[in-house]
């Protein structure tokens, strides 16, 4: 078996995880070169590969059959077309894009080429999540009538523990806050419940002096087999969240009852009381470098072995492109339910 070559385009804290995914996918993948961000020529020598002066370079290369797309929110558009028009296969961090445009555009440019999108959404991979997935498919909480998720963030303690900055996120070209996060939550939600959403209802607020763009949202969904669904995310704590709140689902089904923590604990109430159904260890962010090691990377391993598979012409397990505008379509909608304080279908 042919391994496939891998392109990279960024080289901030998720060019370098994508790269250490296919690195440890050996057997399989092999990174080629990579383009985009200071780090870029300290990345590629760290992980054997080249370093391209810019991205028209980096995608002439006869020798790279995907592209992986980790750059800032808009650039991915410009980024990934090229890449697509080329006939080369991408995986594009979320958001897939910024608009419906631009995710309509890619789709079809990969029709035309025959290429394959695929779109990061690792939390599929999370072992809580998995484990998660084939308990709600097993009827074991019956119909699943509401979930609430939150997604608080304390920026401070995210950039101590990865280094860098984050300060793109705040810039009014990447459209706000909510397609850091949001994509994570609706996609997790659609694929947990084999369901879309029907209608969306938020209040988007900015509440960081200076900030741009939204930093705070509280919205309410409905799926389409009628499951209620609310969203807190915000990312203006002034102290680190909650303990264990960081990224939460709490589910009520007809059957049962099911706390989601993707990295802690799995549990489960019925008739038979609380238990745990599955431990996910933290990834221990006391350095960088830990972030790298085998807790936080297994998903990401998982998510581009999916792809590869993909490519070979296997049933897509990643997000596809379908997946990726979806979650773009529910962040537009909360964003315009917001503004003009109405419901919106995505």
């Amino acid at each position: 078996m042919n391994k496939i070559r891998f392109a990279i385009t960024g080289s901030g804290f998720m060019g370098r995880t994508h790269a250490e995914a296919i690195r440890r996918l050996d057997r399989d993948a092999t990174l080629v070169a990579l383009w985009g961000g200071s780090r870029a020529p300290a990345l590629a020598e760290r992980y054997g590969a080249a370093c391209e002066p810019t991205l028209e370079a980096l995608l002439a290369r006869p020798d790279i059959d995907a592209l992986v797309v980790t750059t800032p929110h808009h650039r991915h558009l410009p980024e990934a077309l090229m890449a697509l028009e080329r006939g080369k296969h991408v995986l594009i961090e979320k958001p897939m894009a910024i608009s419906l445009d631009e995710c309509d555009r890619l789709m079809a440019a990969a029709q035309r080429s025959g290429a394959l999108i695929g779109v990061g959404y690792h939390q599929r991979f999370r072992r809580n999540n998995v484990r998660a997935r084939e308990l709600i498919q097993a009827g074991a909480i019956g119909q699943v009538l509401t979930a609430q998720v939150s997604m608080p963030m304390y920026r401070a303690a995210a950039t101590a523990q990865f280094g860098g900055t984050w300060a793109w996120w705040d810039q009014a070209e990447n459209v706000g806050h909510l397609l850091n996060t949001a994509p994570h939550a609706t996609d997790l939600m659609s694929w947990l419940t084999g369901s879309g959403i029907a209608q969306i209802s938020a209040f988007c607020r900015t509440f960081a002096p200076g900030m741009k763009v939204e930093d705070t949202t509280l919205a309410l969904m409905e799926f389409t087999n009628g499951t209620l669904f609310s969203f807190y995310s915000s990312n203006v704590l002034p102290v680190p969240a909650f303990p264990g709140e960081d990224f939460r689902f709490r589910l009520v089904g007809t059957k049962g009852l099911m706390d989601i923590a993707p990295v802690g604990e799995l549990r489960l109430e019925d008739d038979k009381g609380w238990r745990v159904e599955n431990v996910q260890v933290a990834t221990n962010y006391v350095t960088a470098e830990a972030a790298f090691g085998d807790t936080r990377m297994q998903c990401y391993c998982d998510q581009m072995q999916a792809f590869l598979d993909g490519i070979r012409g296997q049933p897509l397990r990643c997000g596809s492109a379908a997946d990726g505008r979806a979650a773009v379509a529910a962040c537009l909608a909360m964003l315009t339910s917001s503004k003009e304080k109405r419901w919106v279908q995505p």
